[in-house]
């Protein structure tokens, strides 16, 4: 009788009727960038939201861009009390194979993962919430191009936060993929790391700019924007360079207002907390998703279109 009337068990309804708490954690960078502080203040409003919706959801921090301080909290969270085992783990990847073998482990005991933000491709992981960053490299690349037009060559800085982080090397390779194809002009200098810290980017800038007082752009691929706009303030008007970054902040929505800042690539980080818990909840579940619908777009920002 059920297969002939095509009954199919609605899971999240059974579980709300049994009381079922969904336990998941979110592992975040110990970090004081704009980005990562958005995302964890998003983070905490969801824990505040959580209890209606039969969701625990708690933060494990981490020192940024450490590998192995990485995987050992994910096996921390693996080896915890039974009863508090999570339903479900979010992390920000650092590439590397420890992390790797940690989501490894986490899978084989049957724990769903979602890498957030920064994506670990090829591994155990069952989801990547976050942009697609080649193409938000890419993006930023076809900007640049537009922005400083056809013509003798000109000189570009690149800088990132750690070429550990495998949105930072995917933003890179996008932003290098654009440019060689359709602005052969355009000569990339080296790419400088500042581990998306401000006062380290506006020095390592300020360096650069002296070394090469003939750059006439800058992609900032990752944090530490503060610095990169401290740096441009003793630069002429006539000679400022185009600079194209990521993340609409404080820093950079002012930095557009100003000038000093021609665009700017911005990723959603209440969206992707939502639908990081909706894709947890329902592997928690043992249901698929509708991978499209979570998936995250790029939102591109100048003078003109600030929300």
């Amino acid at each position: 009788m059920i297969a002939t009337i095509g009954y199919v068990r609605d899971l999240a309804a059974a579980n709300l009727a049994k009381g079922r708490l969904y336990r998941f954690v979110f592992v975040l960078p110990q970090s004081n960038n704009f980005f990562m502080r958005e995302l964890r203040h998003e983070v905490e409003g969801a824990i505040v939201r959580s209890g209606a919706e039969r969701v625990s959801i708690r933060i494990v921090q981490v020192p940024p861009f450490d590998a192995p301080a990485l995987a050992a909290a994910l096996d921390e969270l693996r080896h915890g009390p039974k009863d508090e085992e999570p339903a479900g783990i979010a992390f920000v990847a650092v590439d590397a194979p420890e992390v790797r073998e940690a989501v490894a482990r986490l899978s084989r005991s049957g724990i769903p993962v979602v890498s957030l933000v920064s994506d670990l491709p090829g591994s155990a992981r069952d989801h990547y919430t976050g942009i697609d960053n080649f193409a938000a490299g890419r993006t930023a690349g076809s900007l640049m191009g537009r922005f400083l037009g056809q013509g003798s060559e000109a000189v570009v800085a690149v800088m990132a936060g750690s070429m550990l982080l495998r949105d930072h090397r995917e933003r890179l390779q996008g932003f290098e993929a654009s440019v060689g194809e359709f602005y052969p002009h355009i000569r990339l200098l080296p790419v400088i790391e500042c581990r998306d810290d401000s006062p380290t980017a506006e020095r390592l800038l300020t360096a650069l700019m002296v070394q090469h007082p003939e750059i006439a752009g800058i992609y900032s691929l990752g944090a530490g924007n503060r610095g990169l706009v401290r740096s441009l303030q003793g630069v002429l008007t006539e000679h400022r360079p185009v600079v194209i970054a990521h993340e609409l902040t404080a820093a950079t929505r002012s930095a557009l207002h100003e000038g000093s800042v021609d665009a700017v690539l911005s990723q959603n980080a209440a969206r992707e907390v939502r639908s990081t818990i909706r894709v947890l909840k329902a592997r928690a579940d043992g249901m698929s998703f509708v991978e499209q619908d979570e998936r995250i777009g790029i939102d591109i920002f100048l003078k003109d279109n600030l929300p």
